[in-house]
């Protein structure tokens, strides 16, 4: 769901396949397993986005069109990239990091799948984002914990909550 005009004043929450770009004054959080988050900020202009996508693209079957627009990372990253033409902003210009894409059930993907979910999420999102132009600064990917990430829209500073683990944060 894209959204500009969420209430500017409290913490946004995005749900799986959900994606925000716009001004905001709060923080922007989400939980990741296998999906991956890309945080996008502009210091000069204070635009900022984020996504919570779960698989990395369409496929030809019809029955994926029924998926919000952040579902993908293929449609995340082509609307980033529409949004920064829409706001002259050149990609080069934004603080991007990716986050997530952890094997959540390891043994049981070895055993009933030659794909990964999460390592092709990861891939493909970040190949998607270097197309389009955009640098990604920052990346938190891989393992086999979930994790939770606030992004602070005022400065850019992304924190991480590390799942089945002391209640460690990481600022990236």
């Amino acid at each position: 769901m894209a959204n500009e005009f969420l209430p500017k004043t409290e913490a946004l929450n995005l749900m799986p396949g959900e994606i925000f770009f716009g001004h905001h004054r709060g923080w922007i959080h989400t939980l990741l397993g296998s999906c991956v988050a890309i945080t996008l900020w502009h210091p000069k202009t204070q635009l900022v986005g984020m996504c919570h996508y779960l698989l990395s693209q369409r496929s030809a079957l019809g029955e994926e069109a029924k998926q919000p627009e952040g579902y993908y990372a293929s449609d995340v990253v082509a609307y980033f990239s529409l949004q920064c033409r829409r706001h002259q902003i050149n990609p080069k210009e934004c603080v991007v990091k990716v986050f997530g894409g952890s094997t959540m059930f390891a043994d049981h993907y070895s055993k009933v799948a030659s794909i990964n979910v999460a390592q092709q999420n990861v891939r493909l999102g970040m190949q998607l984002l270097k197309e389009h132009g955009f640098q990604v600064s920052r990346n938190d990917v891989g393992g086999k914990r979930y994790r939770k990430v606030f992004f602070d829209v005022q400065n850019g500073d992304v924190w991480v909550q590390y799942g089945r683990s002391s209640a460690r944060e990481v600022a990236y």
